[in-house]
């Protein structure tokens, strides 16, 4: 990662002061609560990716600095509500802010920083963006209730996953490429096409964290394998083992997920894995990092197109 960052690494740099100093607030549980969620780290991938984006286009000024930290705001936002939700206990190694604060808290200060996300938009002055952030927070959200609703569902299909997965993660991926596009005055049709390239990535994206839960390293990933398990998540490798597992294994998967229990991690496991599951998964993460990269051929020949490029095999080759 930090490779990838050298194309960008003082607007980087510029983004987590910006963040830092967007989450000041007279409330002191605000910031208490802002400060450790962002302080615990993470990729900053999303903020990223908008650097890299307008960098690639010759302006990463102000305003996409600004726009970077509206994405990190509200990406933060979204796991606050999603730990409160799936009443997670631990995310990047440590104890997640519901755990360590309450439920209420976070949902309150998840809204704060949404709304500090829509203050910093307003400063950009740009209601094409203003719009479509508007519509990609609403697509979020939508996103959020389906996971919930088919939590527990283990008839759940694979286009019904993927459906969730785009609203709920790669639709954030997208806006942050298009933003960025828009900002530094690109055409309709590239906008469009970074807007896809971040789409196809998010779901490239999300379909390996979907395996790391099966396969992952708890203490690289910071937080516990089966996880989706006990929150009923029928993800890719569960649809799969149910459709191409035996008589036994799809009864284990389909106890697993209707119950909402891993008290049979260790058979899930070794079902998903013998039935090529995993695998499966795989190959689609793989053809939408395909789909990613093709978008990244329009682009011009730049140190930050290179890093673009790294970051589409990051997605699919890591270990957290």
């Amino acid at each position: 990662m930090q490779d990838i960052r050298s194309a960008v690494a003082a607007e980087f740099e510029q983004v987590n002061h910006l963040i830092i100093d967007q989450l000041h607030s007279d409330v002191d549980m605000v910031e208490n609560i802002g400060h450790y969620i962002v302080d615990a780290g993470g990729k900053r991938l999303r903020p990223l990716l908008v650097l890299l984006t307008a960098a690639a286009f010759g302006r990463c000024g102000p305003d996409q600095i600004k726009f970077a930290a509206v994405i990190e705001f509200i990406h933060t936002a979204t796991l606050l509500h999603d730990d409160v939700v799936d009443i997670s206990s631990l995310r990047r190694g440590r104890p997640t802010a519901n755990a360590e604060f309450g439920n209420a808290p976070s949902v309150l200060v998840g809204d704060f920083l949404y709304t500090r996300a829509f203050q910093l938009m307003v400063q950009l002055g740009d209601m094409d963006i203003l719009t479509h952030m508007a519509n990609t927070t609403n697509t979020i959200a939508e996103g959020e209730v389906l996971q919930l609703v088919r939590a527990g569902n283990a008839d759940t299909t694979e286009q019904q996953y993927l459906d969730v997965i785009t609203r709920k993660t790669a639709i954030l991926f997208a806006a942050g490429c298009y933003g960025a596009a828009t900002l530094c005055d690109q055409e309709s049709s590239v906008c469009q096409g970074m807007h896809s390239f971040g789409l196809n990535l998010g779901i490239a994206f999300q379909m390996i964290d979907d395996i790391l839960d099966y396969e992952g390293d708890p203490a690289a990933m910071g937080k516990n394998v089966g996880d989706d398990l006990t929150e009923g998540k029928p993800t890719l490798p569960l649809i799969y083992t149910l459709e191409h597992g035996t008589k036994e294994e799809q009864a284990l998967v389909h106890r697993a997920i209707t119950e909402k229990t891993a008290e049979d991690i260790e058979q899930v496991l070794a079902a998903v894995q013998r039935c090529g599951a995993l695998n499966y998964t795989k190959q689609q993460a793989r053809k939408y990092h395909n789909l990613a990269l093709a978008e990244l051929a329009a682009l011009p020949d730049s140190p930050a197109r290179v890093s673009l490029q790294a970051v589409t095999a990051l997605s699919i080759n890591r270990d957290h």
